[in-house]
């Protein structure tokens, strides 16, 4: 038989480091705490591995079912920021930071990493706020009228002739 756990909050612990789970136990209806410390994890470390490492460890891997990676991931670099001897205020206005999208930002000039970490931002953005068939606004067939304030100019490549090929 297999155990069911509820995920209903979950939070770091500075001293010493740990990720607290507050779960509820399906089978008896009790809110439970469970306390998984984090080991041999600095200020250098990194995060999405660590999140990964407690995901997956099979001691708690049944309770963590429901908390995400990404969730995992934020509270590991809450720590790290403490570690780091940031202020709660700062750490959270730099994971802000790493995980919004710039408009203004020149997605060309960053490296791989980079461009895949701003790529994962995006498409979660698009499944959060992708209109879904069981929504209860959702239209199948959306026709929009766009406004036609100025005549739009034809690209020159579009007027030129293709002989120059």
């Amino acid at each position: 038989m297999k155990m069911m756990y509820t995920a209903k909050k979950c939070g770091v612990r500075f001293h010493p480091p740990a990720i607290i789970l507050i779960y509820e136990n399906e089978t008896k209806g009790k809110s439970r705490q469970r306390i998984m410390p984090v080991r041999n994890f600095s200020k250098f470390s990194d995060c999405t591995r660590a999140a990964e490492q407690l995901k997956n460890n099979p001691r708690h891997k049944c309770y963590l079912e429901q908390v995400s990676l990404k969730q995992l991931e934020k509270l590991f670099n809450v720590l790290r920021g403490y570690l780091r001897g940031q202020s709660l205020a700062e750490t959270m206005e730099q994971i802000r930071r790493e995980t919004t999208i710039d408009p203004e930002e020149d997605l060309n000039k960053l490296d791989d990493k980079e461009l895949a970490k701003r790529k994962s931002i995006m498409d979660e953005l698009f499944e959060k706020n992708q209109k879904k068939r069981d929504d209860p606004d959702f239209v199948y067939d959306v026709e929009v009228e766009f406004p036609q304030d100025a005549q739009l100019q034809a690209c020159g490549w579009d007027t030129e002739s293709s002989d120059e090929f």
